[in-house]
């Protein structure tokens, strides 16, 4: 047991070394599998989860273009799921398959410990700590990118170790090229591994050219295998094209729209979000150290420098994976607080940025792995016996146990439909043939997924503010909104005709030539158009608003009775994470029992009438309360 891949020795050690450990590592990582994939599977929610999972499923199940950059792996192997899976909501096959996901990623961090020190302990423990995270277990069971993402982590990793084993050339020519084409598989998905990617790469590179491995032309067949590896991407150009999806981003069929969307343009190319201000670099790397200790605990980020330390002292000379995962750590960590840009003393924003330390808690996890093998390896050898194994399984046992008993109640999402019934209330507080003028993330990612994934409202029509403002959304999204006429091509506060000859329309004007439908803002409205303050009022409906015509004369009364009730929301109020999108969810419902009171109140405030008619308006506001 220990560090057996730190000492570069002789071919021949490497290939005995390796025999023994084949099988063992098979069965161990189906077993790892088997109990990871069991226990998310148990704890998946039933339907669509919030934040970016309604827009990735419905553009799976649509088969169109998701945010930048895209996702197409991601998103043909979910409408694979979709299609095959013969069970459950359109969600819940896409929460199962990133289920399923996180626990392949699992089975590949145990292959890695194992494959490195020759423990069983030591590899259940990195996959078990790792998997049965608050963090990981909550995104790998939403139909979510970063289940994938932690797949390849490991993938990478296991394939770096299974290179360092190599006896042969032929053996490391092979596993070079399959490592290329999952390099670049993995940046199909999430761009973040590419930091990792950066890593392992020049350390390949290295190892082929001490070897004398390395020439000109297996550089070129590692540069194909890479390339092969990205075909995915062509799917993106050609959904574009044939523009079937009825929900999709962009316009691939250019190479500048191609490449605006690869690198994320819209959002900020190598940024989290567009002209945000984001917390300052310590801040963020001393919350990634507080997280990791919450999630991992103390004792796993000691047992992960205790693994360094071990290696400085048994190997100062030779090159180790052991210091090229700590390095990937280092790079992957110093990077993200860098370019994070948002402001994580907001709770929300807090839950986006600490998804992606899933990334590098994967790293620390088999460095703690590795620690505990050679801790229960340093121990032998110091009292100068083999009876330790049963401590250092004991030790691995007893983390995973304390990881699932502290995170079960938090990540069992059996019965959390918290975004369902949100979605499903706003559709059915609707009239029919109404306009929803999308806003936001929660609204818009929910209402989409019910409306094209599930079929909900199909007389509705689901337009998106922001996209609006996008040159693309309109002449690809307005033949898939037959009952919604726009009178221009992009919407802007500033009506004429661009120099490339879009014509431009604001507000104002798409309400006018709608005025036969009734519309809707969710939730809010864009702020930098006010032109429909002409001749259109906003009446609050629910966590909508409705815009009238100005003429229509506000009733109270009957306002208080057609809002009074227009929700069936039974969720206790503050009872979620507040950086959770039920949180959110549960506040717009709450709040919106209030807006119609507060409303009325304004009124009385702010309008010029008569004192008596004020009276009535502040009795009306009270009465709407109790």
């Amino acid at each position: 047991m220990g560090l057996h891949g730190d000492g570069g020795g002789p071919a021949g050690g490497r290939a005995a070394r390796v025999g023994p450990w084949r099988s063992g590592g098979l069965r161990g990582g189906v077993a790892v599998f088997a109990g990871v994939a069991a226990v998310f599977t148990l704890t998946l929610p039933p339907s669509v989860p919030g934040g970016d999972s309604g827009e990735l499923i419905t553009a799976a199940h649509e088969l169109g273009v998701a945010h930048p950059p895209g996702y197409p792996l991601f998103t043909l192997v979910a409408k694979l799921a979709i299609i095959l899976f013969p069970f459950g909501s359109v969600a819940y096959r896409v929460n199962l398959l990133c289920g399923l996901f996180g626990a392949v990623a699992a089975s590949l961090l145990f292959f890695t410990v194992f494959r490195l020190s020759g423990s069983h302990a030591g590899g259940i423990l990195a996959a078990g700590v790792f998997s049965f995270s608050r963090l990981t277990w909550q995104w790998s069971i939403a139909a979510e990118v970063f289940s994938l993402n932690n797949l390849f982590v490991g993938l990478l990793m296991a394939l770096t170790v299974h290179f360092e084993e190599a006896a042969t050339a032929k053996e490391r020519s092979k596993i070079a090229k399959i490592g290329a084409f999952c390099c670049g598989l993995s940046l199909c998905n999430q761009h973040t591994i590419v930091l990792y990617v950066l890593c392992i790469i020049p350390w390949i590179l290295f190892r082929l050219l001490k070897e004398k491995e390395l020439s000109l032309g297996s550089l070129l067949k590692l540069s194909l295998y890479f390339s092969a590896g990205l075909l995915p991407y062509v799917y993106l150009p050609i959904s574009s094209y044939l523009n079937q999806a009825r929900w999709t981003w962009g316009d691939q069929t250019t190479l500048l729209g191609f490449l605006t969307h690869l690198l994320r343009e819209e959002y900020g190319t190598f940024s989290l979000a567009k002209s945000e201000t984001g917390s300052s670099m310590s801040k963020i790397l001393l919350s990634q150290v507080t997280s990791m200790r919450t999630q991992l605990s103390l004792n796993i980020q000691a047992l992960a420098v205790w693994a360094n330390i071990c290696l400085a002292r048994k190997n100062r000379q030779n090159p180790s994976l052991v210091w090229l995962f700590t390095g990937m750590f280092c790079t992957y960590s110093l990077f993200f607080a860098w370019r994070a840009n948002l402001d994580i003393s907001k709770p929300l924003f807090m839950g986006v940025v600490e998804r992606f330390w899933m990334q590098s808690n994967a790293v620390v996890a088999v460095l703690a792995g590795l620690g505990l093998a050679t801790l229960a390896s340093e121990s032998n050898r110091v009292l100068n016996t083999s009876g330790l194994q049963c401590l250092e399984w004991l030790s691995a046992a007893l983390f995973i146990i304390y990881q699932i008993y502290s995170n079960f109640s938090i990540c069992d999402q059996r019965t959390n439909y918290v975004i369902d019934k949100f979605a499903k209330n706003l559709l059915a507080s609707m009239p029919r043939d109404a306009i929803i003028l999308l806003r936001g993330d929660l609204p818009g990612n929910s209402l989409r997924y019910m409306h094209y994934c599930e079929g909900l409202r199909p007389d509705i029509s689901l337009v998106d503010q922001e996209m609006m403002t996008y040159e693309w959304y309109l002449p690809k999204m307005a033949k898939h909104l037959p009952g919604v006429s726009f009178p221009g091509d992009r919407w802007n506060p500033v009506e004429g005709i661009l120099p490339s000859g879009m014509v431009t329309f604001n507000l104002y004007h798409f309400l006018e030539i709608n005025k036969q439908k009734k519309t809707f803002v969710c939730i809010g409205i864009h702020e930098g158009d006010p032109t429909w303050k002409k001749n259109y009022s906003l009446w609050p409906w629910g966590s909508c608003d409705k815009l009238v015509p100005s003429e229509i004369v506000f009733n109270p009364e009957e306002w208080i009775k057609l809002t009074r009730n227009i929700y069936n929301w039974t969720e206790e109020y503050g009872r979620f994470d507040p950086s959770s999108w039920e949180s959110v969810a549960d506040e717009e419902m709450w709040q919106a029992r209030m807006k119609t009171p507060f409303f009325i109140f304004n009124l009385a405030e702010t309008a010029n009438i008569p004192s008596n008619v004020k009276a009535q308006l502040y009795t009306h506001a009270y009465n709407s309360i109790s």
